[in-house]
């Protein structure tokens, strides 16, 4: 059993940043695909970014590639989302979740937080 609780989101301007992040109960986080979800009003819930936990492999969705910055700390059982050049687009509320193995589809992953609102502001 996991249990995930992230923090970190808010309203920023367009170009700003934000960093995301996620705090893991449990003694095998480190066993875990850690993932992070977004999901704005209206639509489906959609993939983002995701790291491996051992070795720290990341995929990102392409949109955010290069702006979005995925991590983690095994020993602080912690996984971190910075975002950086945000616009309105990314404005929704952030989950990140754990998988046992690396997908992109939310379906996959077995854990959830309970999310956080991000808001770009134009």
């Amino acid at each position: 059993q996991v249990q995930l609780v992230e923090s970190g989101g808010g309203l920023v301007q367009a170009g700003g940043s934000l960093r995301l992040s996620c705090a893991a109960s449990g003694r095998t986080f480190s066993s875990y695909i850690m993932g992070w979800f977004r999901q704005a009003p209206g639509k489906e819930r959609e993939f983002v970014a995701y790291i491996t936990g051992i070795g720290g492999s990341t995929y990102y969705k392409d949109s955010v590639k290069g702006r979005f910055t995925i991590a983690r700390d095994n020993a602080k059982n912690t996984v971190i989302l910075q975002m950086n050049s945000l616009n309105p687009e990314d404005s929704a509320v952030y989950y990140c979740a754990a998988a046992g193995r690396t997908t992109t589809q939310p379906l996959v992953y077995d854990y959830w937080g309970q999310g956080t609102q991000v808001t770009v502001s134009s």
